[in-house]
């Protein structure tokens, strides 16, 4: 068919490009040189940090100057590896011009829509045309922590959260570990080295009353 790609020579990574063949179709191959897939690398890791679940750990809120700062970051690190841009059908582009058409992909099952949205808490829908407010259905209860989560209208309401966190399964794990490890022990230990030992001695009382212990043989420097 003799197909040509307009853009394939304008919209060239600076700094020059390595061939590799895309798995899924969608660029020529020309990806960017090592140091120049450091900054696109680089700028990813630090969006996902500021819009992370980790957020919560931290006390902080998530606002959407956050996620446009996120954003613009994404957008400094395209500009400097393509100064000419990227073509106008590249994904990545039409995202962040927002015109990207995510009809019939797998991305577009996780996009909500803000006016359909449905925000639920402790497995009851909020309702937003009710005028009622947060404090309505959590009570007057302060210093606490709310957990609500988003739904697409008629999907129901959202799995519920775990009773414990990653780190309290991980703690309960090794603690039934040890427990065990140390019942193996003691099932293995069943022999009558205990005898032995002091505390054993039917004896002992008898001797305690009779000056018998501690008996050394032997002249004492």
């Amino acid at each position: 068919m003799k197909l040509t790609d307009p853009w394939g020579d304008k919209c060239l990574p600076s700094g020059g490009y390595e061939f590799e063949k895309d798995p899924v179709g969608r660029r020529n191959g020309r990806r960017p040189r090592k140091e120049m897939r450091d900054v696109l690398g680089n700028a990813v890791e630090q969006a996902k940090e500021m819009v992370s679940k980790k957020l919560v750990l931290q006390g902080k809120c998530l606002t959407m100057k956050i996620v446009q700062e996120a954003i613009n970051i994404l957008k400094g690190a395209v500009a400097i590896v393509y100064p000419m841009k990227l073509p106008p059908h590249d994904t990545i582009r039409m995202e962040f011009e927002n015109i990207e058409d995510l009809s019939g992909t797998q991305a577009s099952l996780q996009v909500i829509d803000p006016c359909t949205a449905q925000m639920w808490f402790c497995g009851k829908e909020m309702y937003r045309d009710q005028g009622q407010k947060v404090g309505d259905y959590v009570g007057k209860v302060e210093n606490c922590k709310v957990i609500v989560k988003l739904a697409k209208r008629g999907d129901g309401p959202p799995g519920r959260e775990p009773v414990m966190s990653e780190e309290q399964r991980k703690q309960l794990m090794m603690h039934a570990y040890r427990r065990q490890e140390e019942l193996k022990k003691l099932e293995a230990d069943d022999d009558d080295n205990y005898l032995d030992s002091e505390w054993a001695d039917s004896q002992n009382l008898k001797k305690t009353f009779h000056g018998l212990r501690d008996i050394k043989w032997g002249p004492r420097f």
